[in-house]
């Protein structure tokens, strides 16, 4: 294995019916896919639809929200990390729920 290969280890295809297990919406994050992001992803955590997440992990439950408009000194939004139940689906995709 690479240390290319490291990033996208856990992570599926952008192809694929399952999003990735870790996602995240910053650039400069090796766990950032611009294909994944344009097709959209939905995000339960705690039984509730989330559309703040800066980024998730749903083998390690948790995401990352905005801490307010607080920005670091890199323009940056200030993060805090939850923990709980996360589960991820792709918004093209229609849910029976």
């Amino acid at each position: 294995m690479t240390d290319n290969d490291t990033a996208t280890e856990n992570t599926a295809p952008a192809g694929g019916d399952t999003p990735p297990d870790r996602l995240s919406t910053n650039p400069g994050s090796p766990f950032f896919d611009m294909e994944v992001l344009k097709r959209g992803i939905g995000i339960r955590f705690k039984d509730r639809v989330r559309n703040d997440v800066e980024e998730y992990s749903i083998s390690e439950g948790w995401i990352r929200v905005a801490a307010g408009k607080t920005r670091d000194r890199h323009g940056q939004p200030l993060t805090i990390k939850l923990n709980g139940p996360v589960s991820a689906w792709y918004e093209d995709q229609k849910q029976d729920d």
